[in-house]
Order: structure tokens, then sequence, then C-alpha cells
């Protein structure tokens, strides 16, 4: 689990909005890929998936006023989210602190 301060402050309305128009090219320029990226929005909760590599959600973030909660589902062992994580958590702190 990651928190991250929600220093901006950003809804998850506006997190889910930046997500899905500027995260998969940020990403890709750091892959240098065309990695396919889903997102799912209810309430203050916002999934993020992969469905090119891994099956079910790969991260759930959790919005408040103060922070962004990032959680690593553990459903996904057999693929190494790591990299992807940090890509995620880079973004995340780019936008919110």
């Amino acid at each position: 689990m990651t928190t991250i301060k929600n220093v901006q402050p950003l809804s998850a309305e506006d997190l889910y909005d930046l997500l899905k128009k500027e995260f998969a090219a940020y990403a890709d320029s750091k892959m240098d890929s065309g990695l396919s990226i889903e997102y799912a929005h209810v309430h203050d909760i916002i999934n993020v998936s992969f469905p090119e590599v891994l099956e079910g959600n790969a991260f759930t973030i959790i919005v408040s006023d103060d922070e962004l909660t990032l959680e690593r589902n553990e459903e996904n062992v057999d693929y190494d989210t790591e990299l992807l994580e940090g890509y995620l958590v880079d973004f995340l702190k780019e936008k919110c602190e």
C-alpha cells in the first residue's frame, strides 16, 4: 500500500478523468509500448487494470480529501507489477503533490 498526499486536491472524478486522458501516454512513454489500460470508477474508488497482461484489477486507488491510497491487488501474484506500480505512483505524485 502506498499513500500519496492529495495537495491539489483532486476529487475521484477529476483523478479518473486525468488517468483516462493522460496515464496511458505517460506509461507508454516510459516503457515505449502501447499497453492497454482500463479504469473503473465508483464513488471514491478507482480500479486500474492492464487487460493485455493481467486478469482482473491490478490496482485500486482510494481517494480522500487529504490523500490517495494505492493498493496492489494480490490476485496478480504471477506477474511482477512493481514497474507498473512505480509508473502509476510517479504519475499520481506529479498530479497530486
